[in-house]
């Protein structure tokens, strides 16, 4: 069940309450942990949280980058932190789903260490050939690769990363061969395809919007459950054959788990007016993510669960593992 959909479970505007500036909590500025780099999207997205989130808690909120590890170092930062809820973390699928499934052994347990108190964005992914390959819809594509015997190759940025396990969630569903090529990262793995070296790539929409747009890459399909407004005209993967298929990323806002219910009730309330203002939804759609309405702490752990169960049938089945955490 999408996101979007559980409005049963959504949180009213009129449960907004009071302005955060009005209440005695935070003391001091919270921190919010992000465990990448600074410069990219999810930093840009943490930034504006931060700002949104100062401005409903009367306390500046400082950023701090804390990358490396794949999200570990930072997730591991915050699961070890005091529970007074001054200490954030910009939370993710890799931290909170994919790295317990991925690692033999963290520092941290995902789901007894931390909670997230609200997801705030689902990224989209898009699937994307080379326009010169002769396939111009989904049915086509797994034609295509099933008349290769060693089917065709897809690009990816790492093993177990989200756009890998899209992939390998597509070619279970479809019965299809494909190879993993990995590549260091997103552009030099979209310039390989769109030169042809590999065949098709599960990527983030944000990034291969603009090359879809100027025609050097062809969109097959969006990996949502639902069409997008950005390519209204380029169908879902589960309208082409595959129903039921959905793979997208997320990030929103977790916490050390011993955080008292009245501090994660105010941070729940002041992330909630945030995740409504009309700019802050406007400015990320603009940027191919999608704000996602708040939710009540049941439709978290749901969504969570979910999560869980679809990546961890696809790294089971597929042997994925990354060994001891670094």
């Amino acid at each position: 069940m999408p996101i979007a959909r559980r409005a049963a479970l959504a949180l009213p505007l009129a449960a907004l309450g009071r302005p955060a500036a009005a209440q005695p909590w935070p003391p001091r500025p919270p921190r919010l942990v992000v465990p990448y780099a600074p410069g990219g999207l999810t930093d840009i997205l943490a930034r504006a949280l931060a700002a949104g989130l100062g401005a409903q808690l009367g306390q500046q909120v400082v950023v701090e980058n804390r990358p490396g590890a794949n999200t570990i170092i930072g997730a591991g930062a915050v699961a070890q932190a005091a529970p007074d809820g001054l200490t954030l973390l910009m939370a993710s699928g890799a931290s909170t789903v994919l790295n317990p499934l991925l690692y033999r052994q963290l520092p941290y347990d995902a789901a007894r260490d931390l909670l997230v108190v609200g997801i705030v964005v689902e990224t989209p992914l898009v699937m994307v050939v080379p326009p010169g390959l002769p396939v111009r819809s989904v049915a086509e594509f797994v034609a295509h690769a099933k008349a290769r015997p060693d089917g065709v190759n897809y690009a990816s940025v790492g093993l177990g990363n989200p756009i890998q396990l899209a992939a390998e969630l597509f070619a279970m569903g479809a019965g299809v061969p494909l190879t993993n090529v990995v590549y260091p990262g997103s552009a030099p793995a979209l310039l390989a395809l769109t030169a042809g070296e590999v065949q098709v790539m599960f990527d983030v929409i944000g990034t291969s919007l603009p090359q879809i747009r100027e025609g050097r890459l062809r969109a097959l399909a969006v990996t949502t459950r639902e069409r997008l407004a950005v390519l209204p005209d380029v169908p879902t993967i589960a309208e082409s054959g595959l129903p039921g298929y959905q793979a997208t990323t997320w990030f929103g806002i977790a916490v050390p788990r011993a955080v008292p219910e009245p501090v994660l009730a105010r941070l729940r309330t002041a992330l909630a007016a945030v995740q409504q203002e009309p700019e802050f939804v406007r400015r990320f759609a603009d940027l191919g993510l999608a704000v996602q309405p708040p939710l009540e702490a049941a439709a978290i752990e749901a969504y969570l669960a979910e999560e869980r169960e679809r990546w961890g049938g696809v790294i089971r089945a597929k042997g994925i593992s990354l060994g001891a955490a670094p």
